[in-house]
């Protein structure tokens, strides 16, 4: 209750909050969330916070480390997809990219406005199309459910439901975020 009230859906716009989310969205395949949330503390210290530059230096004792470790999820190609992820991440920034740029800029051109949880999708076509360029880029572990659930944790769609008492404070602060974006830097 605590993760969807206070976390889920509120605009995530830095790259390594960004590459964190990315990391557990990909945990989570064939998983509850819940088993996700309980062991995020457990990510944090074995991926060393997610810090991108870390992760991305990550060789073999380190995914022996991460194979070994009961407190995560320890699927060998989840963990390589971790690193691979990281290490596209820093070749995009070293082009002068951002992972915050190029993922919200697949964010919908309206915002939608569900009123119910059946009118949730699991995918859309900006999360098959987000899915398609960072497969295309060298990410792992990224298709379009993946993607989309990426968009909702981050802020870049708004699916809290009518009623939903996070809906309005959650869509002003996407809003800002998106403006933030916009922006060009000082």
């Amino acid at each position: 209750m605590s993760y969807h009230d206070d976390e889920w859906g509120r605009p995530v716009v830095d790259d390594r909050g960004l590459f964190e989310r990315l990391c557990l969205e990909g945990f989570q395949s064939g998983l509850s969330w819940l088993t996700i949330l309980r062991k995020r503390p457990a990510f944090r210290s074995a991926f060393a916070q997610f810090e991108i530059e870390a992760v991305a230096e990550f060789g073999r004792r380190d995914v022996d480390r991460l194979l070994g470790d009961p407190a995560i999820v320890r699927n060998r190609a989840k963990i390589d997809a971790a690193i691979t992820n990281a290490q596209v991440v820093l070749r995009l920034t070293e082009s002068g990219e951002s992972l915050s740029q190029l993922v919200w800029s697949f964010g919908p051109k309206r915002p939608r406005r569900p009123w119910r949880r059946a009118d949730l999708p699991a995918t859309t076509p900006e999360s098959t199309a987000l899915a398609k360029e960072l497969k295309g880029r060298g990410f792992r572990f990224v298709g379009p459910t993946t993607a989309y659930a990426l968009m909702q944790a981050c802020g870049i769609v708004d699916d809290h439901i009518a009623g939903c008492v996070a809906r309005d404070r959650v869509e002003v602060e996407r809003r800002q975020a998106i403006a933030t974006l916009r922006s060009p830097p000082l």
